[in-house]
């Protein structure tokens, strides 16, 4: 149990943080075109670009993460199948999944798109008290 609640901790920080970055990135990106006009310089022109190809790689890697995290969990009941058409008496002794499989699986996704947002938002900051 304390491991479940230990998953379900960390999706919910992870969600607060996301909260707090995603609308500060946002409002500095929107400024930072808003100020430059129609003509960006080079690198603004870098930043719009890879703010369009890091989502997708944060995408990307949070479905490839939950992807492998519902394998292993598949797996686990596979295997947990498996055993019990060999050993139907103990097979009931065990639970086939975790309760807390659907917070490993969320976590997972999570992971990626929470890291870039959360490291966005901590550069744009440094870029904006530099100015």
């Amino acid at each position: 149990m304390a491991r479940r609640h230990s998953h379900a901790l960390s999706s919910a920080r992870k969600l607060g943080e996301l909260g707090l970055a995603a609308p500060q990135v946002v409002t500095h990106r929107l400024a930072q075109a808003a100020l430059n006009g129609p003509i960006y310089s080079s690198k603004d022109r870098r930043e719009f670009i890879g703010m369009v190809h890091e989502k997708q790689v944060a995408f990307m890697q949070s479905w490839l993460a939950m992807a492998q995290e519902s394998w292993k969990v598949q797996q686990r009941l596979w295997f947990w199948w498996a055993g019990s058409l060999a050993w139907p008496a103990a097979a009931w002794r065990r639970a086939p999944l975790a309760p807390d499989a659907w917070l490993r699986v969320s976590n997972a996704g999570l992971a990626p798109v929470h890291r870039k947002a959360v490291a966005n938002a901590k550069r744009l900051a440094r870029a904006k008290t530099r100015r």
